[in-house]
């Protein structure tokens, strides 16, 4: 039996590719470790596999089918992601008769396939610029939120 030569079984193409996968489980892995700090839903693994996943489509989807006579169209892909995604992201929200929980876990899941998505299409400091938005709204705008009182709006002082 000859020996298989990894390099003839690993393309530099495959190398950058499963460099894409790794990036993505790193970038949504970030994301999901905020979520998981604060007890939510979806946290650390959901992230890092939504962002994963939604690399190897968008992978799949722009290298996948080259030579094979099909036509290719790798928005049609990205374009299901954004929707199965959020059907995902739904699952996550809870409503009670006094509160809807979950809609930044939702919005953080989105967030990652569409980080996924820019990794996947070759947009790495684009992912990167988004994951660290992405990580400062969660971080810095949550005392804000405590600041904002739920149905009250800003007075006209002009009135009083």
């Amino acid at each position: 039996m000859n020996a298989v030569n990894l390099a003839d079984l690993v393309s530099a193409q495959s190398l950058r590719e499963m460099g894409e996968v790794l990036l993505a489980l790193l970038l949504g892995a970030a994301i999901g470790w905020e979520r998981e700090w604060r007890h939510r839903p979806a946290g650390l693994r959901t992230h890092m596999l939504v962002c994963a996943g939604a690399t190897c489509f968008a992978i799949a989807s722009g290298y996948g089918y080259v030579g094979l006579g099909t036509a290719r169209d790798p928005a049609r892909i990205a374009a299901q992601i954004v929707s199965g995604v959020g059907f995902l992201g739904a699952g996550t929200i809870w409503k009670t008769a006094d509160t809807i929980r979950g809609l930044t876990t939702a919005a953080s899941i989105w967030l990652v396939a569409a980080i996924g998505l820019l990794i996947g299409a070759g947009m790495e400091p684009l992912a990167v610029f988004t994951t660290v938005a992405g990580l400062l709204a969660l971080w810095l705008l949550r005392p804000v939120k405590g600041m904002i009182e739920p149905g009250s709006e800003p007075r006209d002082e002009s009135e009083a």
